[in-house]
């Protein structure tokens, strides 16, 4: 069946409904409520929540926006919480206290500092181990929940709290980890890096791989974030566009080791473009600062022609 984001919009209901408490603008509940929605109607979720920004604002006790199962856990062990959920809800069925035929899919949507940084040791655990599950990470690129410090996905030159920009340093120093990559490194049946855009089919048709891809498979996503970004609210979708035509966020998945480009712009636009309309990157166009944007594009440049080599390499047939 050819994707149709009405037809899907119109016949499966939403499992992260209307009441959350996330900010107007955020990029995080477009992306819950669509990969949510790749799952099939008559199946059962388990959703796991690292503490943050989606954790806060959608299960304040006794108010809850999910419709599923939902597990609010810790910022550093949401994927091994569900790999015990999962482990547990697979002995009962070998016992006879579920049914057999009851299909539940474990699901764990985590932050980036409670995926890249805080939640990895437990999240390549169970990678490793491969629990039947997916985690999820809404990408925002920092600790927004917490008042906007840096984290390890935090590009190179951003304005934080605990990077600012300023005489001494021009934001943070590091460029940021390239985790998609690590998890690929777990060899996962499926990893994938995505964002709402070109009609949510790309978010939703991976979403819908990952759910029903047996073993562990991990989607990143890009969350943009209008507070620790500065971005007008209303510009969302526009945010994602420009991370992805300029490439620093490119479109691809990795299935069993092969790398498959999903998206490759006709033509690539410069970084600016992206960096241009977020307030954190405003002092890389101050005069004199010229090299920082250079600097920038040589980063996403070379990701991109790695990425490229990367597809080409794997693609090859003996």
């Amino acid at each position: 069946m050819a994707y149709n984001v009405k037809e899907i919009v119109g016949q499966k209901p939403s499992r992260l409904t209307s009441g959350h408490r996330m900010c107007a603008g955020c990029g995080a509940p477009p992306v819950a409520r669509m990969i949510l929605r790749a799952v099939k109607p008559e199946d059962h979720v388990v959703v796991a929540n690292a503490t943050g920004c989606m954790e806060v604002s959608t299960f304040i006790y006794p108010y809850t926006a999910w419709t599923d199962s939902f597990i609010h856990t810790a910022f550093e062990n949401a994927a091994s919480t569900l790999s015990g959920v999962e482990a547990a809800y697979k002995s009962m069925k070998a016992q006879g206290k579920l049914p057999k035929d009851k299909n539940t899919k474990f699901i764990a949507f985590g932050g980036d500092g409670g995926t890249y940084d805080i939640g990895l040791q437990s999240l390549s655990g169970a990678m490793e181990r491969g629990h039947d599950m997916v985690y999820v990470c809404y990408d925002n690129g920092a600790y927004m929940n917490t008042g906007i410090q840096r984290s390890s996905a935090t590009p190179k030159y951003a304005d934080t709290t605990t990077t600012p920009a300023g005489t001494k340093i021009p934001g943070k120093m590091q460029a940021r980890k390239d985790l998609a990559k690590i998890m690929v490194g777990h060899h996962l049946p499926y990893v994938a890096q995505t964002a709402p855009y070109l009609n949510f089919k790309d978010l939703y048709e991976k979403a819908e791989k990952a759910i029903y891809t047996e073993g562990p498979c991990f989607l990143n996503v890009l969350s943009p974030c209008p507070r620790g970004w500065g971005y007008n609210t209303e510009d969302l979708m526009l945010i994602n566009k420009l991370a992805i035509e300029t490439c620093y966020w490119p479109l691809y998945e990795v299935e069993n080791g092969v790398y498959k480009i999903n998206y490759k712009p006709a033509k690539k636009l410069p970084i600016e473009e992206f960096l241009k309309p977020q307030k954190r990157f405003k002092h890389m166009f101050n005069p004199g600062n010229e090299w920082m944007i250079e600097d920038f594009q040589k980063e996403v440049d070379s990701r991109w022609q790695e990425l490229l080599n990367l597809e080409e390499i794997t693609n090859k047939k003996d």
